[in-house]
C-alpha cells in the first residue's frame, strides 16, 4: 500500500465533507442527540455523575448518525460518474477503499471529540471518574469505526445518498440488535452453546464499565475488517461480473466471506471466554485486589482448594454482568493459584443431572423473573459457588446482583484454607436472631439472613442470658437486650465488665420487629404463650431497668434515650424524594466538611459509601466514663431532627402502641452519633485487651439496619440503592473478633459520584421549605393558643357577671355550659380554619419548593444540552466565513460590484 494514494484520497474526501455546512450540521445534530440522551430526567432522577444514560442508548443513536455519515462515501461518486474516473487513477482498489474509510473515520471522530462536551458539563455537575470516561469514549469510537465499514458497505450498492442511508440503518441494525432477535438468538444460545454477546451493545458494555477488553476490541476490529472486505469484493466486482465465471467466481466471494464471519466470530468468542481486560476505573474495580492476591500466595501447596461453580448456561439481561464478572473472577483465581486452585465449571439445566449434584451440596436455583421478546416468565438460574479444602468447606447458594464478587470468594477462600474458625455468638432475646418457635403467632421463624452471612466465615453459636455467660466466643451479638430480664441483663453486664467484645444493636422503634412496635424498649414483653381457648394468658416479665437499659449502657460508658428517634429533611436520591418517609436516614460519604461527616473516618465504616437506618436513635458518650469514644455513624448536620415517642406512636386499637405521621418536622443544627465503638484508652484490638482492662464493644442504636428486609435491599440492589449496610455490620464483627483481612476489600466499589453542584443549589430550597413549614406550624399552634385564651376570657367574664346577679347556682351552670358549648364549636371552626390556612400554606410551599427545584434541573438540562453544540457551531460559521473570504480573494473588485 502506498501512503502517498491512500493520503491523497483521505484528504479528497475529508475536505468535500468540510466544505460546506452539512458536515458540521451533522455533528451538531449528532453532539445535540447525545446531550438529550446524556441528560435526561433518568440522570436527574439517579443523580450520579456518569454516561449511563447515554451509553445505554448509544447503539440507536449510531444507528442513524453512521447512516448519514457514510451515505454519500460511494453513492455520490457512482450518481456523478467520478467512480470510474477514480479507479482508472494509478490506485489500487483496496488504496482508495482504505482511503475513503478513513476520511469517514476522522469525521466520525470529529463528531465524537466534539461530543467531549458531554464530559465537561459532567465536571460542572460533579466529579466523574476520568478512567471510565475515557474507556467509555474509547468504546464509542471503536463501536462506530466498526459501523462505518457496514455503513460503507450500503452506499456501495447503490447510486442514491437516500438508499444508502436506508441500507445502512438496516444492515448497522443486524450488530446493533443480533443478541435481541427471536429465533436467531435462540439457536446461537440452545443449538451452537453460544453464550457471550454477539451484539454491539454487549462488547460496548465492557468499556461503559471501565474495562478495555481485548475481546471488545477484537469485535469491533474484525466487524471494520469483514465489511471492508465486503466493500473490496463489490468494487473488485466489475473485474469480474461480464466474464465466463461470473458465478463461480460469485459462490466463490460467497464461501469466502462466510467462513471469515465464522473465523471472526470464533476468534471473538474465544477472547471473550479467556476475559482479558485492562482495568481504568480510579478504584481498580476489575483487577484484584492486594489482599486476594496475598491469600492467594499464602496457599499451602499440600492442601489445595477445590471450587465447584454451578452456574447456569442463560440467564436474565440483569444477571449477565454478575455471570460474567463471576466467571472472569473465578478464572483469575485459577491462573493465579496455580496447582493450588482447581476450578470446576458445571454449566447447570434445571432437572438435569448437573441439578441434583448442584442440590446434594446444598445449591439450589434462585426464582428470576425476567421479560423475553415482550413475555414474562419465571427461570429457574444457579450461580452458586462450592469451595472445600482439607480444613472447612464454605458454601455460597447464590451470587445476586448486590452481592460483592471478589470479597465473597476471597472471604471465602480465607476461611477455608484456615484450620480453625473464630467464633461468634449470638444473645438470646425477643429479637430472635437466631429463629425458633414463636408462641405469640404458634410458627416456627426462620433465622436473620445476616446470621446465614456470618456464618460463611465464623462458627456461630447461640448464647443464653438465663445463667453467667461463659461461653468462649471471640464477638457476642447482642440485638435489642433492652428485651431482657433483670437477671439476664446483670449476666450481660458481667459479661460486659470482664472486657469481653460485644457488639450490640438496640433501636428505639424497631420498625420491622413484628409484630408492630412490640420490640420497642418502652412497650411491655410479649407474653411467654398460653392464652388459648379462653384461658388466661400468662403474665410476661417486666423488663430490666424499665427498657431503658441504664445498667448496660451504664457499663459501656454511654448514654441513650429509648424516647428519641432522629429524622432527616434530606433524601439524596431524588426519585424517591416523596415515597420515602423522613424517618428512613440514608448516612453517605459525600459531604463537603468532615464536622459533618455521616460516616467519619476511622478502620470500620471509612470507605463504605451509603447505608440506611429506620427510625434510629442515637448515643451520647457518658462524660464521667474513662474509656475511650470512637463515632462510627452520625446523622447529617442542618436537616436531622429529634422526634419524640408520644409524637409518632399513638395508642392501637388492640392495645399497645402504633406508629403514626408527626404533624411536622423542626430540623435543629446539630449532627447526631448512630453508632460508637468504646475501649480502654489505647486499646486497639481484642490482643491489647489483654494488657488493659476495660469494656471493648460498639453500640448501634438501629437494629433495622441488619432486619432481613434491608438486607434484601443490599443483596438485590432494589430500588436501585446500592447500600453497604451489611458489610458495616461484617467490618464490625471483624474488627472486635481481631480479623481484619477482609475490611478494606469490602469497600471495594465504584465511587458514589452524586451531581453535587446540583445537591447544593436543591438544599438551599429544600432548606427554606421546611422553615416555612416549620413557621406555618408553629403560626398555626399560636393562633389556636390564643382562640383558647380568648375562649377562657369569655367564659370568666360571662362567669362574673353571672355571679353579680341573683341567679341561682343550677341556672349559672347551664347558662355557663351552654355559653361553654357556643363557644368550643365557635373554637373548633376556628381550629378547622387555622388548619385548612396551614396546609394550603405548607402546600403552596411544597409547589413553589418543587417548581424551584424543577427549574435548577431545567437550567442544568440547558447547560447539559446547549453548551456540547456551541464549539461545533462556532467551528462551521468559522470555515464557512473563511472559504467565503478566500473566494474572494483575487477577484477584481469590478467584478464584486
Amino acid at each position: 500500500m502506498r501512503s502517498n494514494v491512500i493520503l491523497a484520497v483521505f484528504k479528497r474526501n475529508v475536505t468535500s465533507y468540510f466544505s460546506g455546512m452539512l458536515g458540521y450540521l451533522f455533528i451538531v445534530v449528532f453532539v445535540v442527540a447525545g446531550a438529550f440522551l446524556a441528560f435526561n430526567e433518568d440522570f436527574f432522577a439517579d443523580n450520579l455523575a456518569n454516561l449511563d444514560q447515554l451509553s445505554a442508548r448509544f447503539p440507536l443513536l449510531l444507528l442513524f448518525i453512521i447512516p448519514a455519515i457514510t451515505m454519500t462515501a460511494w453513492a455520490d461518486e457512482k450518481k456523478l460518474g467520478t467512480d470510474e474516473l477514480l479507479f482508472t487513477l494509478p490506485a489500487s482498489d483496496f488504496e482508495i477503499l482504505l482511503g475513503k474509510y478513513l476520511a469517514v473515520l476522522t469525521v466520525y471522530t470529529v463528531a465524537l471529540l466534539f461530543s467531549l462536551t458531554h464530559a465537561f458539563v459532567l465536571s460542572i455537575l460533579g466529579n466523574p471518574d476520568w478512567g471510565l470516561i475515557f474507556t467509555t469514549y474509547l468504546g464509542y469510537w471503536l463501536a462506530g469505526g466498526a459501523l462505518l465499514a457496514a455503513g460503507m458497505f450500503a452506499s456501495v450498492l447503490t447510486s442514491s445518498a437516500t438508499i444508502a442511508f436506508v441500507l445502512g440503518t438496516a444492515i448497522c441494525a443486524i450488530p446493533i440488535f443480533i443478541d435481541r432477535i427471536p429465533g436467531i438468538s435462540t439457536f446461537l444460545h440452545d443449538t451452537l452453546g453460544i453464550t457471550e454477546p454477539l451484539g454491539v451493545s454487549g462488547h460496548l458494555q465492557g468499556f461503559t464499565s471501565g474495562k478495555v477488553t481485548y475481546s471488545g476490541i477484537f469485535y469491533f476490529v474484525g466487524l471494520t475488517a469483514f465489511f471492508l472486505y465486503l466493500n473490496s469484493v463489490v468494487i473488485a466486482r466489475r473485474h469480474w461480473a461480464g466474464g465466463k465465471n461470473a458465478k463461480e467466481m460469485g459462490a466463490q466471494y460467497v464461501i469466502r466471506t462466510v467462513c471469515l464471519a465464522v473465523a471472526l466470530m470464533s476468534l471473538t468468542y474465544s477472547l471473550a471466554v479467556a476475559g482479558m481486560d485492562v482495568d481504568t476505573t480510579s478504584e481498580h474495580l476489575h483487577t484484584l485486589s492486594p489482599t486476594s492476591l496475598d491469600i492467594l500466595k499464602d496457599l499451602d501447596d499440600e492442601r489445595p482448594v477445590t471450587i465447584q461453580a454451578f452456574i447456569s448456561p442463560e440467564v436474565p439481561q440483569e444477571y449477565v454482568p454478575v455471570r460474567k464478572e463471576l466467571i472472569d473472577k473465578l478464572r483469575e483465581y485459577d491462573k493465579r493459584g496455580g496447582k493450588n486452585i482447581q476450578v470446576r465449571f458445571v454449566d447447570v439445566e434445571p432437572y438435569s443431572e448437573a441439578a441434583e449434584e448442584a442440590a446434594s451440596l446444598g445449591i439450589e436455583p434462585r426464582q428470576i423473573q425476567s421479560q423475553d421478546n415482550g413475555r414474562f416468565s419465571v427461570e429457574d438460574v444457579y450461580l452458586g459457588v462450592v469451595m472445600s479444602s482439607g480444613f472447612d468447606t464454605v458454601l455460597i447458594p447464590f451470587f445476586d446482583r448486590g452481592t460483592p464478587i471478589e470479597y465473597e470468594l476471597t472471604r471465602s477462600l480465607g476461611t477455608v484454607t484456615t484450620e480453625k474458625r473464630r467464633r461468634v455468638g449470638i444473645l438470646a432475646t425477643d429479637a430472635n436472631v437466631l429463629g425458633g418457635f414463636d408462641q405469640q403467632s404458634f410458627q416456627s421463624q426462620p433465622e436473620w439472613q445476616i446470621v446465614s452471612e456470618l456464618k460463611k466465615q465464623y462458627d456461630v453459636i447461640e448464647v443464653s442470658p438465663d445463667s453467667p455467660i461463659e461461653a468462649e466466643v471471640d464477638v457476642l451479638i447482642a440485638v435489642l437486650p433492652s428485651s431482657l430480664t433483670q437477671p439476664q441483663m446483670d449476666n450481660l453486664v458481667t459479661y460486659v465488665k470482664a472486657g469481653n467484645p460485644i457488639l450490640v444493636f438496640d433501636d428505639p422503634i424497631p420498625r420491622f420487629f413484628p409484630p408492630g412496635l412490640q420490640g420497642a424498649p418502652l412497650e411491655a414483653k410479649p407474653s411467654p404463650g398460653g392464652g388459648m381457648f379462653g384461658m388466661q394468658q400468662q403474665q410476661s416479665e417486666p423488663k430490666a431497668d424499665n427498657g431503658l437499659a441504664t445498667s448496660l449502657l451504664d457499663a459501656m460508658g454511654l448514654r441513650w434515650d429509648v424516647t428519641e428517634s432522629l429524622f432527616d429533611l434530606t433524601n439524596p436520591h431524588p426519585r424517591y424524594a416523596n415515597v420515602f418517609p423522613k424517618e428512613l436516614i440514608f448516612l453517605a460519604d459525600t459531604e463537603e466538611n468532615s464536622e459533618s461527616q455521616q460516616i467519619p473516618d476511622n478502620p470500620i465504616s471509612s470507605g463504605l459509601q451509603e447505608m440506611i437506618v429506620f427510625y434510629p436513635g442515637f448515643v451520647e458518650r457518658d462524660p464521667n466514663t474513662q474509656l475511650e469514644f470512637i463515632e462510627l455513624l452520625r446523622s447529617r448536620k442542618s436537616s436531622t431532627g429529634v422526634s419524640l415517642w408520644d409524637q409518632i406512636t399513638a395508642p392501637g386499637i388492640f392495645g399497645g402502641r402504633q406508629l403514626r405521621q408527626p404533624d411536622f418536622y423542626r430540623a435543629d443544627d446539630e449532627s447526631y452519633v448512630l453508632a460508637a465503638m468504646v475501649r480502654p484508652e489505647g486499646a486497639k484490638s481484642p490482643a491489647e485487651m489483654e494488657e488493659k482492662s476495660g469494656v471493648y464493644g460498639i453500640f448501634v442504636a438501629d437494629i433495622d439496619m441488619i432486619n432481613d428486609v434491608v438486607f434484601d435491599v443490599w443483596q438485590r440492589q432494589m430500588y436501585d440503592l446500592k447500600i453497604d449496610n451489611v458489610l458495616f455490620v461484617l467490618n464490625c464483627v471483624d474488627y472486635l473478633a481481631g480479623d481484619e483481612r477482609f475490611i478494606e476489600l469490602r469497600k471495594r466499589r465504584a465511587v458514589h459520584r452524586t451531581l453535587t453542584t446540583l445537591e447544593k443549589e436543591k438544599r438551599t430550597f429544600e432548606q427554606r421549605r421546611s422553615e416555612e413549614v416549620e413557621k406555618a406550624n408553629d403560626e398555626a399552634e399560636t393562633a389556636v393558643e390564643e382562640a383558647k385564651e380568648r375562649l377562657d376570657g369569655v367564659l370568666e367574664n360571662l362567669r362574673e357577671e353571672m355571679q353579680k346577679g341573683n341567679v341561682d347556682a343550677g341556672a349559672i351552670q347551664v347558662r355557663l355550659r351552654n355559653a361553654q358549648e357556643a363557644e368550643n364549636r365557635k373554637l373548633a371552626q376556628k381550629e378547622r380554619e387555622i388548619e385548612r390556612e396551614k396546609n394550603e400554606r405548607v402546600r403552596r410551599v411544597r409547589i413553589e419548593t418543587e417548581q424551584e427545584i424543577r427549574k435548577i434541573e431545567r437550567r442544568f438540562w440547558m447547560l447539559g444540552v446547549l453548551i456540547p453544540p456551541i464549539p461545533a457551531i462556532l467551528l462551521g460559521v468559522i470555515v464557512v466565513v473563511a472559504r467565503l473570504f478566500s473566494e474572494r480573494k483575487g477577484i477584481s473588485e469590478d467584478r464584486l460590484r
